[in-house]
């Protein structure tokens, strides 16, 4: 079929007359198909099954003797700060292990700056109102509904296939009331891409407004690849202390979609200044994380070369699922000059890009089709999506065939939503 643009008026409306017919089956099937969140399933967590039965009986001690049952180790133990140094870009010293969530880490974060402050700075961030944050678009809806909930203003940069927009960034953090940038620099969420070289080099020794400018580098998927392809990502740490700016980066992972996602560990790592910071903080808000957990995670994981095995396991798991999207789309919408989709080489998720003012219709023709997925705009600050057009496929959590079934009808929303618009 010719792309839509072609088709005369009554072409267009014989086609949406058959697809229709098509839509109407398909809710006929009673669906019940969840995409809405990058979700591990079931059989990605029972690759970590056999870490329920660790650390063994009386297994409790790390190798400084410390106890594992008990208070204290606030940075977490030595080894598994160690076991997770290659991840996170940084010596183990300068590595915080906490409990399961890098959300919580990056709450907290952005609270002890708002209420104390960060090194290098003239005080509590709340005492300087407004407070702005540059989020790339598309990006990960959490990142916003953090700033929205602490009132800090938030500025769209668009996204280039190799990070944000640094003419963008560098024009925006003249303003010294930009405070911080949110980055998911390899495997973006939700686009796919991974920073370039450059892009880290410019974040890193841009001249800032605020002498406390802060990059908040959310490295969620460092380790969750799709394809033998390994994209190389810049040490954010490294390039910010060579260029003179060695407080710059808070940098947070977890072991979300490694292990447990409702029980792995959360990951933080910055400088020795900021840890210090960190640290200062964290102690009054408790005594100390799960060790016994951080036990579990080394004898379990053991080295780089076990992450690595591991993470080869999920990627046989999910990546069928990942190309099933791709097949369907392309089956259905390619060359129709509807929509454009990427094909992500790691992460949890697919970006697709429909007919502008078209995303919310085809959110709602899959919802009223048995199909939830994301609320369009959830790519962008406050929910809104200037141009109506992106919307964030998940696909890692339904079962292949249900996967498949979901791209089929994702397929059809988005062909029958453009050509709805099109005939007005």
């Amino acid at each position: 079929m010719p792309p839509l643009s072609e088709l005369s008026p009554d072409a267009l409306a014989d086609l949406r007359a058959g697809l229709r017919k098509e839509y109407d089956a398909l809710k006929g099937q009673g669906l019940k198909l969840d995409m809405t969140r990058g979700k591990p399933a079931s059989a990605q967590l029972d690759l970590s099954a056999e870490m329920l039965a660790l650390p063994g009986n009386r297994d409790t001690t790390a190798e400084d003797g410390t106890d594992a049952r008990n208070y204290g180790n606030l940075q977490g133990l030595a080894e598994t700060r160690a076991l997770f140094s290659t991840l996170m870009g940084a010596p183990a010293d300068q590595i915080v292990v906490a409990n399961n969530s890098s959300l919580a880490l990056m709450h907290d974060t952005i609270v002890y700056a708002l209420l104390k402050g960060v090194p290098g700075g003239r005080g509590p961030w709340s005492k300087e109102e407004p407070i702005t944050f540059l989020c790339p678009v598309p990006g990960y809806d959490r990142h916003f509904a953090l700033c929205e909930g602490y009132g800090i203003r938030m500025i769209p940069v668009p996204m280039t296939g190799e990070g944000p927009d640094m003419d963008a960034v560098e024009k925006a953090v003249s303003d010294p009331s930009v405070k911080g940038i949110w980055c998911v620099p390899k495997y973006a969420n939700p686009s796919g891409e991974t920073y370039s070289a450059e892009t880290v080099r410019r974040l890193a020794s841009m001249k800032t407004g605020a002498p406390d400018f802060r990059i908040f580098w959310d490295n969620a998927y460092a380790v969750h690849h799709l394809t033998a392809e390994r994209p190389e990502l810049a040490n954010i740490l490294e390039a910010c202390a060579a260029a003179g700016n060695p407080n710059r980066a808070f940098v947070f992972a977890s072991t979300s979609k490694v292990t447990l996602a409702g029980a792995g560990l959360a990951l933080w790592a910055s400088s020795p200044e900021n840890l210090r910071w960190y640290l200062a903080q964290a102690g009054r808000r408790s005594i100390g994380p799960d060790k016994l957990n951080q036990l579990r995670h080394v004898r379990f994981l053991r080295d780089d070369a076990g992450i690595a095995a591991h993470m080869e396991k999920h990627r046989e798991l999910i990546a069928p699922k990942f190309a099933a999207v791709e097949e369907a789309f392309a089956a259905r919408l390619a060359g129709q000059g509807v929509a454009q989709w990427s094909a992500p080489k790691g992460g949890y998720f697919i970006t697709l890009d429909v007919q502008d003012g078209t995303a919310s219709r085809v959110v709602a023709l899959a919802k009223e089709a048995g199909l939830a997925l994301t609320p369009a705009g959830a790519t962008h600050p406050y929910g809104k999506d200037p141009n109506d057009r992106t919307l964030r496929i998940a696909p890692t959590f339904p079962s292949l065939a249900e996967v498949r079934k979901a791209a089929e009808a994702v397929a059809l929303c988005t062909l029958l939503a453009a050509v709805e618009a099109r005939l007005g």
